[in-house]
């Protein structure tokens, strides 16, 4: 089983700022996801539907080992 960590900045600025996600919708998302691509900054962006957000897709960006979760949100004009 992976062992998913948390960046600083996702523990201070997007739970502050979104304190609606969890951090288990975070990583089911990264587990299972509809849609993944490399990002700028040796990033990765993963894609995937989230039923508690009322049917929106979360997406969830991570460092560059895909086990360091820096950066979540909703994304409303992602098309799967």
């Amino acid at each position: 089983m992976t062992e998913y960590r948390f960046t600083e900045y996702f523990e201070n600025e997007v739970l502050r700022k979104r304190p609606y996600l969890k951090r288990e919708w975070c990583i089911r998302v990264v587990e299972n996801a509809i849609r993944e691509e490399p990002q700028e900054n040796n990033r990765f962006r993963f894609w995937g539907a989230c039923p508690e957000l009322d049917g929106r897709h979360l997406r969830v960006v991570t460092l560059q080992d895909k086990v360091t979760i820096h950066n979540a949100f909703p994304d409303r004009g992602f098309k799967p």
